[in-house]
């Protein structure tokens, strides 16, 4: 069997932080839920769910087995920090890279990207009040994609990537549509892309969304 110092990064960032609301699941349960027999059945439910997000790894597997054991906060950021480091980073991100993204944007202020935690992106985004635009970057089929648009009319709603209620914001992109013409598509997304990128535990949603707005 394969030792954990060899074992590569696997877990995308999605698939971390459904694990993520597993534990949170978890601890809430052994902190209300007396009788032993629905604790087991909610401990083990919960590895099987997460074993499912991986259904070509094999049942011998212990890298997931530990959550079995949590029943405090504490076990279950102890359990987390040892397997955020087979999280799967996000691509690397530069001001290069963003400026080949997006060569007609100008300068962008991008300082904020010496504070991003790659493994915590299932996609890049951020409000640049110079332009007054709202940037998104996303690696999509294994190659960077970046779009750009307005961000219009904050309310409080379902957010179209991450599913989660909270403060909204309508991104909208003029994309092309023909040969000669574009038209503008888009939906109500998270106003904080950070807050966004830690409720998203599938992809289904991110991916729909770009295969609307993609040219």
């Amino acid at each position: 069997m394969t030792s954990h110092n060899e074992i590569q990064p696997f877990i995308r960032c999605d698939q971390f932080n459904f694990i993520k609301f597993q534990v949170k699941h978890l601890v809430h349960a052994h902190s209300t839920v007396k009788d032993p027999a629905v604790l087991n059945a909610i401990k083990y439910g919960a590895l099987d769910k997460i074993m499912n997000l991986f259904p070509e790894m094999s049942e011998d597997h212990q890298v997931f087995h530990k959550i079995t054991e949590i029943e405090q906060d504490i076990q279950g950021k102890s359990f987390l920090d040892a397997l955020k480091s087979y999280v799967i980073p996000f691509k690397p991100i530069t001001e290069k890279t963003v400026g080949k993204l997006f060569p007609k944007a100008g300068k962008l202020k991008l300082q904020f990207l010496k504070n991003v935690d790659f493994k915590e992106l299932s996609y890049l985004g951020w409000y640049d009040i110079r332009s007054d635009k709202k940037f998104l970057i996303f690696d999509y089929k294994g190659k960077l994609m970046g779009i750009h648009g307005t961000f219009r009319h904050k309310t409080k709603g379902i957010c179209s990537l991450c599913n989660h209620h909270g403060e909204v914001g309508l991104f909208m992109a003029n994309v092309k549509s023909g040969k000669e013409t574009f038209t503008n598509r888009g939906n109500y997304i998270c106003d904080d892309s950070h807050e966004c990128n830690q409720n998203l535990q599938r992809l289904d949603k991110l991916e729909y969304f770009i295969e609307n707005l993609k040219n």
